[in-house]
């Protein structure tokens, strides 16, 4: 979107998926550090809600200030439908809870990308002085 061009999304768009900001993953990763209770668990760490990608498309189109149509493709094979994070336990015994929102994710995370090269838009990075590909 930032580079003007239509994203495909597989399938219809209506799959849903409980998206977080990194930083929510990074404070759970430290309250699991400091706990030293969680050792051996498995524990989800998610906002505990759920979005369609059309939805998150089009919030994603508001914040840029596009009007670009996303193109949709076929739908992965096996994908699943719908999925939504049980954060119950990360709650229990990290008393985790989301700190940031999913708005205020899409915008931090879209502010950031404007602020990056064409590099970060490409696929690449280069935060620790080495050129990294994905």
């Amino acid at each position: 979107l930032l580079e003007g061009e239509a994203p495909t999304i597989d399938g219809d768009g209506e799959q849903t998926r409980d998206f977080t900001f990194v930083r929510n993953v990074v404070e759970a990763n430290l309250a699991a550090a400091a706990a030293g209770q969680p050792a051996g668990k498995s524990l989800n760490i998610a906002c505990g809600d759920r979005i369609s990608i059309n939805e998150l498309f089009a919030r994603l189109r508001d914040l840029v200030g596009s009007d670009i149509e996303a193109i949709h493709g076929k739908p992965r094979p096996g994908d699943v439908r719908d999925s939504q994070a049980d954060i119950a336990l990360a709650a229990e015994v990290l008393h985790y809870e989301p700190t940031v929102d999913l708005a205020t994710g899409l915008a931090e995370t879209v502010a950031w990308y404007r602020t990056q090269g064409d590099d970060s838009r490409a696929g690449t990075a280069n935060q620790t002085g080495r050129q990294v590909k994905w």
